[in-house]
């Protein structure tokens, strides 16, 4: 009963290599495989051929114009604390209006500069504000400048120190 009990353990433990030589057969020919399709060109090869070069119709620009504001540095809240805001724009305006528009600058810069002032530290401080803050401006510019002379205001850096 002894033995038969060895002999029953010995055999358990040998398995079949087949399954290891057969994967390792199949590994090898899938990568020779792999080689071929790569050194023969048939995977990741430049085109031999003409490519199709497909015509996009572009329209055209818009005959628009950019009038660059000036700086504006402009102290917030009490002045004790010493924080200051960098504002610097541009004006999105159409090329028939830029005269106008540049002739309308110094109340361009009154209207923002107020504006700026009578804002608060905290709203300026939120991330959200600046959206809020172009549209309020965009729109007092253009109370300024008259209607369809400016189409958009432009941040192009808006800084608090």
């Amino acid at each position: 009963m002894a033995e038969a009990a060895i002999t029953e353990d010995s055999g358990g433990k040998t398995r079949s290599k087949l399954p290891f030589v057969l994967g390792l057969v199949l590994m090898l020919l899938l990568g020779g495989g792999g080689f071929f399709a790569v050194y023969s060109g048939l995977v990741l090869a430049p085109h031999d051929g003409e490519e199709k070069v497909v015509d996009i119709p572009v329209e055209a620009l818009p005959d628009i114009a950019f009038v660059p504001v000036e700086s504006l540095v402009v102290s917030l809240g009490a002045s004790s604390t010493g924080k200051y805001l960098h504002f610097t724009a541009q004006l999105e305006v159409m090329k028939a209006h830029e005269a106008e528009v540049v002739l309308l600058l110094p109340r361009v810069l009154d209207v923002l500069n107020g504006y700026l002032r009578a804002v608060d530290v905290r709203e300026l401080e939120d991330s959200t504000a600046l959206v809020r803050l172009r549209a309020q401006m965009l729109r007092r510019v253009q109370v300024v400048a008259g209607d369809g002379r400016v189409r958009d205001l432009l941040i192009t850096e808006f800084v608090i120190n």
